[in-house]
């Protein structure tokens, strides 16, 4: 019974393994026949791409390239320029030729400022409108500040222009005085404090200035030309010695100089820049910016001195005439090459000479009167 059965499950065996290989041979068959059907590939012939593996995309969607790739971005804008006005001492002149340097070279523009040079109406009104806070800046003499810092206005040097005087004592007549004593008898003219409080007096002493036959000081409002021409003076006491006497030479006048320098009156700056002193800290690195462009055009006249010249007639025609022509040379070595540098010495001794005269009552710190704005 066992052998029947062992015999009937190898036949059962033996039908299964036949099916399989049946399955299996057609299966080949039918994929030899879709390969045969199934073109040969070339360089012509066409790739399909599963949509599993390239997902269909609408034709009516462009994907756009940014636009910033496409154009580079519009250049920064400079930040504006700060404004600047600075009020001179009187009418434009030679002496302002690092002013105008600065301006015309673009040496303010490169630090950042628009400044803008006005002429006073009245050369009186200037330190006013400083104080009042209606221009950044302005322009006087030394002499001058001392006065008006003892009375309180709030002001202070942050730059020199000038080194030395440009004022002197212009008298009528060839002849120099032999002696104080007849320059003593003169009847003077003035245009400025420093002229009425200072040179007056010093020029005058109090006995003769008690005296019945005493004339006083006039002032000539800025134009002394005319009080000489009239015969109202015989002199004045803070005339512009590079200027005045050429001009009254033109009228047939003529005159000599006594420096201030013989009449004992200490060495100061003859042009400054003055800020308003409630302002000074906050507006420090303005000023600073404002001297380091005042710096560059001082030295560029240096070394350029006859381009210099050029510089200032062409920006100002009116400039360009035989007595700025002459006084060119002298007011060049008279030029602050260090425009922020301070001389406390020097202005420490005109405190000095002031209260000896009885002209203050005490000496002011330097830091009240002048400052250099590098090192607020």
């Amino acid at each position: 019974m066992l052998y029947c059965l062992s015999r009937y499950g190898h036949s059962r065996l033996l039908m299964v393994m036949f099916c399989l290989l049946f399955l299996f041979s057609s299966a080949y068959a039918e994929e030899a026949d879709i390969q045969e059907e199934q073109p040969a590939l070339s360089l012509e012939s066409d790739i399909l791409f599963l949509d599993t593996l390239s997902p269909p995309t609408d034709s009516e969607v462009v994907n756009e390239v940014p636009a910033a790739a496409l154009s580079l971005p519009p250049p920064l804008e400079p930040p504006p320029l700060k404004s600047v006005s600075v009020m001179l001492d009187w009418y434009l002149s030679p002496q302002h030729v690092a002013l105008v340097a600065a301006q015309e070279r673009g040496l303010f523009t490169a630090q950042g400022m628009d400044v803008e040079l006005q002429t006073p109406a009245d050369p009186t009104i200037a330190i006013k409108l400083l104080a009042a806070g209606e221009v950044d800046l302005a322009l006087t003499r030394q002499p001058i500040l001392h006065l008006l810092v003892h009375e309180n206005m709030p002001i202070t040097r942050i730059a020199t222009l000038i080194e030395t005087p440009l004022n002197a004592v212009i008298v009528k007549g060839e002849t120099q005085p032999e002696n104080a004593t007849q320059l003593s008898g003169l009847h003077y003219g003035y245009s400025t404090r420093e002229g009425a409080d200072i040179l007056v007096p010093e020029l005058i002493p109090r006995s003769v200035r008690q005296t019945d036959a005493f004339l006083s000081p006039q002032s000539v409002h800025f134009n002394p030309v005319s009080a000489f021409d009239e015969g109202n003076i015989d002199a004045i006491a803070d005339g512009f010695f590079h200027f005045l006497p050429q001009q009254l030479a033109a009228n047939g006048i003529t005159t000599h100089t006594v420096r201030y320098r013989d009449l004992g009156i200490p060495r100061h700056d003859g042009l400054i820049v003055i800020a308003n002193s409630d302002s000074l800290a906050r507006q420090a690195n303005t000023w600073s910016r404002f001297l380091i462009a005042l710096d560059e055009a001082s030295d560029w006249i240096v070394e350029n001195p006859t381009q210099a010249w050029q510089l200032l007639t062409d920006a100002h025609p009116i400039l360009d005439n035989p007595i700025n022509a002459d006084a060119w040379q002298d007011i060049l070595r008279r030029i602050a090459l260090s425009p922020a540098a301070l001389d406390t010495r020097r202005y420490a001794a005109f405190e000095t000479y002031l209260l000896k005269e009885g002209l203050i009552d005490a000496e002011l710190p330097i830091s009240r009167l002048a400052v250099d704005p590098h090192t607020l």
